[in-house]
């Protein structure tokens, strides 16, 4: 194989990796903004989920209830920022970065001491998800390893990405979901609990993005540290616009993103002279265009598909 194409597997292979935990947290927050509940707590939340499935893994050893208390984490802390906004009709946007702030502080806090006799749980060793090569598929030409040769959640996201799409765009339930983002007094009207599945699709979003933060500590950087998510949750607020609330243009995205990520030691593996800093910077300086290009489109609401409804309480008096 010549350097190219090992520079181009090396790429490809950890991409899928590290747009992993970006893609749960992205399709969650699709299916929260689709129902017009816009929530910018993705980062508090990942941490949270981040904590809750090392810690659990360290202490008890098994993996399965790590990873679904991380779910239920992200999911009960997703819930917070909808009884705020749906119930109490507070600022969406206020709460989220509220949200942000007292998930990062809170893990943070708590990760300097749930560790063994109250100490740090930086340094310490917990069981990880290791490879589970797919029999044939792995042995493929190229591409088996690139995508058949992962975690199982990896796979369990392939899945994610397909069922998701279908069940926005192929199901009566999915169509729902656009119709509360889009007009939520039509659905209202039509016998159709608008804040029930506000408060449903919210606690998903929270779920998801507690799975990415449980994918970021258990299989693609196996430990815990302070911050460890290092601004994912803002790149997926920005994928999501980026994929236009579509989750598969989400994967497409995810994985750009976790692609850029990954250069600098891709890039430094060939003998190439670039300062790590600015490779460091690229996801970041992507995800601020990706922002400014939005926020400056003239007509973006309409052409993009925003839902028309996201971010403004619902009252039925009103």
């Amino acid at each position: 194989m010549s350097t190219t194409n090992k520079f181009l597997f090396a790429v490809l292979t950890t991409s899928i990796q590290a747009g992993t935990c970006l893609i749960y947290a992205t399709i969650g927050e699709i299916l929260a903004e689709r129902s017009g509940i816009l929530n910018l707590g993705v980062e508090g939340m990942m941490l949270v989920g981040a904590l809750t499935a090392f810690t659990v893994a360290f202490y008890t050893q098994n993996l399965l209830v790590a990873v679904i208390l991380a779910m239920i984490a992200g999911g009960l802390m997703a819930l917070i920022h909808a009884l705020l906004s749906i119930k109490f009709r507070a600022d969406q946007n206020v709460s989220g970065l509220a949200l942000t702030i007292f998930g990062t502080g809170l893990a943070n806090f708590l990760g300097r001491y749930l560790g063994p006799n109250g100490s740090s749980l930086v340094g310490q060793v917990a069981p990880h998800l290791a490879k589970m090569p797919i029999p044939g598929l792995a042995d493929l030409p190229f591409v088996g390893r690139i995508f058949f040769h992962h975690d199982i959640l990896v796979y369990i996201m392939y899945m994610l990405v397909a069922a998701s799409w279908f069940y926005l765009y192929k199901t009566w339930p999915g169509l729902n979901l656009r119709a509360i983002g889009e007009n939520p007094q039509a659905v209202d009207s039509l016998g159709i609990n608008v804040f029930r599945l506000r408060y449903i699709y919210t606690a998903i979003g929270g779920m998801l993005a507690g799975l990415a933060g449980a994918h970021l500590s258990l299989a693609y950087s196996p430990g815990w540290s302070d911050n460890m998510t290092a601004g994912r949750g803002w790149i997926v607020i920005a994928l999501t616009i980026f994929a236009t609330w579509n989750p598969v243009r989400g994967l497409f995205g995810a994985l750009l993103f976790g692609s850029l990520s990954i250069l600098q030691f891709s890039i430094q593996t060939i003998g190439r002279r670039i300062s790590g800093s600015i490779l460091n910077m690229m996801p970041y300086i992507l995800t601020i265009g990706v922002l400014v290009i939005i926020t400056w489109w003239e007509g973006i609401r309409k052409s993009a598909g925003t839902p028309q409804a996201l971010g403004i309480p619902y009252s039925r008096e009103e």
